[in-house]
């Protein structure tokens, strides 16, 4: 009820398109108020949830549904009917939505994967991207455990940040850095994006659009793909855009001031 008495203020900066995965609604870790304030300022004619938007997992454990989550869901249903296009691809937390490829809810299409043509006529293909995680196919009982594992860094990593901020130091974060650093997380992230851009590859697409692993990027020419992450709303607060002329970026938003996310350089892929 709350939420129809949200401001829809008039958006600073409209894109083409916008791209949002990784918001797990229902967990603690989620920031879904930033990604609302995000929203107020940023709109696009195309969005696309590419999964993990709903945390299927942290709901079945405890129920966590503050006002925030539920404002972000009727801000989409209100997009999708005022004309926006909202294509939902789930991912493994959402996984419950699989079930419902095909189907609308309130003007949202839910679809497996999605193919995204760019203004230059590039082919996209849009997935979650959990289905080349072995770890999520092979050993469910691990990613759960590595799940939890991740929720109590996230919970540290605030504690930190909330003391650096005391002292004026920039946010810092604790999982980023540690997968750009640690060699089997670097691996691991090497691994996966390999795999997607293979999966683009067959597909017949130019690049590959994807969530899943929490760490935003745009690679060029990645194995002959363009492979972009759009990162996540649990820590690095995240989101991938196309501007009108084609242009694409990754914009963050732990800060109250808009700022752009630089490119990680190559050295984050997998250890030759």
């Amino acid at each position: 009820m709350g939420s129809d008495l949200i401001s829809e203020e008039q958006p600073e900066r409209r894109f083409r398109t916008l791209f949002i995965s990784d918001v797990h609604l229902g967990a603690r870790g989620s920031q879904a108020d930033k990604l609302l304030d995000f929203l107020r300022i940023h709109d696009a004619d195309t969005i696309y949830l590419v999964g993990d938007i709903v945390d299927g997992w942290a709901l079945k454990s405890s129920w966590h549904w503050p006002q925030s989550h539920n404002d972000f869901v009727q801000k989409m249903l209100r997009k999708a009917r005022k004309g926006a296009k909202v294509v939902y691809v789930p991912g493994n937390h959402d996984e419950f939505l699989r079930n419902y490829y095909g189907t609308h809810f309130g003007g949202i299409d839910v679809v497996e994967n999605a193919i995204h043509t760019g203004v230059d006529g590039r082919r996209y293909l849009v997935i979650h991207g959990d289905i080349f995680d072995l770890v999520v196919q092979n050993a469910r009982w691990l990613a759960h455990l590595g799940d939890k594992a991740y929720d109590f860094a996230i919970q540290m990593n605030r504690l930190v940040n909330f003391f650096r901020r005391g002292f004026g130091v920039p946010y810092w974060s604790l999982s980023q850095w540690a997968k750009q650093k640690v060699k089997n997380a670097v691996n691991y992230i090497g691994a996966f994006e390999t795999a997607l851009a293979a999966e683009a590859r067959r597909h017949g697409a130019d690049g590959v659009i994807c969530g899943h692993i929490h760490y935003a990027v745009i690679r060029e020419n990645y194995h002959g793909i363009r492979y972009m992450n759009c990162g996540d709303w649990v820590e690095s607060c995240t989101a991938l855009v196309e501007h009108e002329d084609g242009r694409f970026e990754i914009i963050s938003w732990t800060d109250p001031l808009l700022q752009t996310l630089p490119v990680p350089s190559v050295a984050a892929r997998a250890a030759a």
